[in-house]
């Protein structure tokens, strides 16, 4: 089984701040995949169906709710284990985001050791 990591993030620098994150992973086999924006996101989730995406939430052309929606919605794609990454750590965000289906929500600033952890036990 192919081994695939969607990472969903419109800024720069904390894009590669998760890539540096994970990078390790690619030396066990996986493939990592960046997006900058949500329908960018969207269009590369349906092209790899990747086991996990890292998705943020604020995102131009549409909101991490929004690709985490239409991920869950899409029967045609193996579901992929969805971690919602976001600045806003507020309840109501937590719930909209376990309504919109994602499995874990983590907060940034994130502990890259935890993302790495994350993502190893979910393609590992």
């Amino acid at each position: 089984m192919d081994r695939k990591i969607v990472i969903a993030e419109d800024e720069a620098y904390l894009r590669l701040l998760i890539q540096q994150s994970i990078e390790e992973l690619e030396d066990e086999g996986v493939e990592i995949f960046v997006a900058q924006d949500g329908p960018g996101a969207l269009a590369l989730i349906e092209r790899e169906a990747p086991q996990l995406i890292l998705l943020d939430v604020m995102m131009p052309g549409m909101n991490g709710f929004e690709v985490c929606e239409r991920v869950r919605a899409n029967r045609d794609l193996p579901q992929p284990y969805i971690i919602l990454l976001t600045a806003k750590g507020q309840e109501y965000d937590k719930i909209r985001g376990t309504e919109a289906g994602a499995d874990r929500y983590m907060t940034k600033p994130f502990n890259p050791d935890d993302l790495l952890d994350a993502a190893r036990a979910v393609v590992c």
